[in-house]
């Protein structure tokens, strides 16, 4: 164990909040299981716990073993991953909808294992990379509009437009990082403020295109337009009761909270264990226990910005803080959700949240910023002649857009 330990590499205080937030996740998963169990009747709460667990150990698997991979060799995987993550999200996208109420155009069951995948989270990844390896390599380059469009907007608005149908949260969030690491990068806002345009005014032929024609999309369009209506529609009842349930969980936690295994509207909260377990960690812990889970995240945050600010190149710095800020952002989002902030999102709580692999993406993630924290490695495996090696400050790169 002590030889393990000593193996480990980057940044040590996001070693430790993965650690302590999937350590804590075990409790809230194992309590809000019981819906799982005795409502929806699927296996019980010791195999649900169990499958967390694996889930959990296969992805802290994935940040070992990607923290040790040199950083610049990033750049190189986003060009091969990125065609293959396109495959991978029209296959999903044409499989349509189960019966069942599972949209399987978001995911792909693995043979033997019996968990699934969702290719969204994957490309989103692989995405933010792919941003950071094409600003690295045009940082000395006036940048205009016509020279970015195939090598930038051309792969941005393929993922997105993929993803968009089946899961308008998570294409939402994407364009909305991919945005963020624009700016960051130094793309200058006029052509910024035209790409928002152009994604509206997309989105909005896209809705008016499915409520036109429902069965060029069905199901799936259907499920995320009426969530909107429904936050945007409080006197709607039958839309409202996920956010409803959550609200009462959390006002009934009050400050302490009910005592950890003692939540009621688990129960009665759908995806309690999952999209709203945020509302039960608030129920059973209290509001100090949401504002410490809180904390947590933006202390990721906080390292997540250390780290990219000690980065020697623009590409290590940009891919931090591309692959960083969407986790914690989703966190927010999760959060948001439950405080009826945000409209239902179906965004989980990172390595909190069970079921799915989502969380092998997250720790996919967080393996890329350690291997940027990561000096050792950093020194080793890049290149003398590196053309990304400057001091450029991305806080430097956001004031002076500012």
């Amino acid at each position: 164990m002590l030889n393990i330990f000593q193996k480990i590499k980057g940044d040590k205080a996001i070693w430790a909040i993965a650690a302590l937030l999937a350590l804590f996740s075990f409790l809230p998963v194992y309590s809000a299981s019981s819906n799982l169990v005795y409502v929806v009747g699927s296996g019980t709460p010791v195999g649900h716990l169990v499958k967390h667990a694996i889930l959990l150990f296969l992805g802290f698997g994935i940040i070992y073993g990607v923290h040790k991979i040199p950083t610049h060799f990033f750049k190189g995987l986003s060009m091969i991953a990125l065609p293959i993550v396109l495959v991978l999200l029209i296959f999903v996208l044409a499989q349509g909808t189960s019966s069942g109420g599972t949209n399987d155009s978001r995911w792909i069951r693995l043979p033997l294992v019996g968990f699934g995948f969702q290719p969204s989270n994957l490309a989103a990844v692989v995405l933010m990379i792919y941003v950071a390896r094409y600003f690295s390599k045009v940082r000395d380059i006036k940048i205009t509009f016509k020279e970015s469009i195939l090598p930038l907007w051309l792969p941005v608005f393929l993922v997105v437009a993929l993803i968009l149908p089946a899961n308008f949260s998570t294409a939402a969030i994407v364009f909305s990082m991919v945005m963020v690491l624009c700016f960051l990068g130094g793309y200058p806002m006029k052509y910024l403020l035209g790409i928002v345009g152009t994604g509206v005014l997309f989105l909005s032929i896209f809705i008016l295109t499915a409520k036109a024609f429902p069965d060029l999309f069905p199901n799936r369009v259907d499920t995320w337009m009426s969530r909107i209506e429904s936050f945007s529609n409080p006197d709607d009842s039958e839309g409202t009761y996920q956010i409803e349930r959550a609200k009462i969980a959390i006002a009934t936690g009050g400050v302490i909270g009910k005592g950890a295994g003692k939540s009621v509207q688990k129960n009665f909260l759908p995806q309690s264990s999952s999209d709203f377990i945020y509302a039960i960690i608030v129920e059973e812990y209290g509001l100090l226990g949401g504002f410490v889970l809180m904390l947590f995240y933006l202390f990721l945050l906080f390292r997540i910005v250390v780290v990219a600010n000690g980065c020697d190149s623009v590409f290590s710095k940009l891919l931090v803080l591309g692959v960083g800020l969407p986790i914690v952002f989703q966190a927010l989002i999760n959060m948001a959700v439950a405080v009826e902030l945000f409209p239902v999102t179906g965004q989980n709580l990172p390595l909190i949240s069970s079921g799915g692999t989502s969380s092998w993406m997250t720790c996919l993630a967080i393996g890329i910023i350690l291997s940027a924290s990561n000096k050792s490695i950093a020194q080793e495996g890049t290149p003398e002649n590196d053309e990304d090696m400057d001091e450029t400050n991305p806080l430097e790169i956001l004031s002076g857009q500012l």
